[in-house]
C-alpha cells in the first residue's frame, strides 16, 4: 500500500492474548534498519504489548533475513515475524538480486511457515527515500508492519485447530 494512501487509514487492532512477536533486523544500512526496528517495537507496546513479548534477532544484511526469519518460525515461539532491512539501488545488479531474495524469501515463508512473516525491507533509489520511510517526512514503515503482524497473528488464530 502507498505511504499516502495508508496515512490516510486509521485502523482498530484485534488484541492477541499471549502474542510473541519476532523480529530479524539487518545491520546494513542501520541508519535505516534501526529506525524501522524501534518503530515497530514502539507499535506494539503501544497496542497493549510488553517489551518481554518481542523478541529482536539482528542479522548482517538483508539476504540473512528470510534464515533469521526461517529459524524464528521453526522455533514455534511466535505467533507473527517481521523481517526489517534496507536496500538503496547502486550502480550495480546487486541491488536486483537483493530485493528478489529477499522477497521470494518471504513469499517462500508464508506460504510454508504456520507463522506469518511480515516483509518490512524497504528497496528505494536513494538513501533519503529511505530515511523519509523510517520515521522521517513521510511515515515510519517499521510502524505498519508490527500493525500487520499483529493483524496477521489474529487472522492465524482463527484458523488453527
Amino acid at each position: 500500500m502507498s505511504t499516502e494512501l495508508h496515512n490516510s487509514i486509521s485502523i482498530e487492532l484485534p488484541h492477541v492474548k499471549g502474542l510473541k512477536v519476532g523480529i530479524v533486523a539487518a545491520r546494513w544500512n542501520s541508519q535505516v534498519t534501526e529506525p524501522l526496528l524501534n518503530g515497530a517495537v514502539d507499535r506494539i507496546i503501544e497496542a497493549g504489548y510488553s517489551r518481554d513479548d518481542i523478541t529482536v534477532q539482528r542479522v548482517p544484511g538483508t539476504v540473512e533475513l528470510t534464515f533469521g526469519a526461517a529459524q524464528m518460525a521453526k522455533s514455534g515461539n511466535f505467533d507473527a515475524i517481521i523481517m526489517i532491512g534496507c536496500v538503496i539501488r547502486g550502480g550495480t545488479p546487486h541491488f536486483d538480486y537483493v530485493c528478489d531474495n529477499a522477497t521470494q524469501g518471504c513469499a517462500m515463508l508464508n506460504a510454508t511457515q504456520d507463522v506469518p512473516i511480515i516483509f518490512c525491507v524497504l528497496t528505494t533509489d536513494d538513501e533519503q527515500q529511505a530515511l523519509d520511510r523510517a520515521g522521517g517526512a513521510l511515515c515510519n514503515k517499521g510502524t505498519e508492519a508490527a500493525e500487520a503482524a499483529i493483524e496477521m497473528a489474529a487472522l492465524a488464530r482463527n484458523y488453527k485447530k
